[in-house]
């Protein structure tokens, strides 16, 4: 797995986890408190859009810490991110970078 495959995945869990929070009849904790708000739909809209950013911005964050390029807490040092055969995993910071901020969005 490279830098690229490993990001795509933790795109396609904020997508999951969007859906658990914003889906109309999503089972999820976060989903029940969203229904008890009673928004309109523009203000669904809005909401979804914000935690979008949120969780998008969390993900970027902590990919590039585990990469070595942000802090995590108080701490900055690079790990060793590797697959199930031992390959270490590349190239983080940039494809999280194409992913969550570059001209296709994530």
């Amino acid at each position: 797995m490279d830098g690229k495959e490993f990001v795509a995945n933790w795109s396609a869990l904020k997508a999951e986890l969007l859906a658990a929070f914003m889906a109309p009849d999503a089972a999820s904790a976060v989903a029940a408190q969203i229904r008890e708000m009673g928004l309109s739909a523009e203000q669904t809209v809005q909401l979804r859009n914000v935690l979008n950013t949120v969780v998008r911005d969390t993900m970027y964050t902590l990919l590039l810490g585990l990469d070595g390029e942000a802090s995590i807490g108080n701490s900055q040092q690079q790990f060793a991110i590797s697959d199930e055969d031992g390959n270490v995993i590349q190239g983080i910071e940039e494809a999280a970078w194409e992913c969550f901020h570059g001209d296709t969005e994530g």
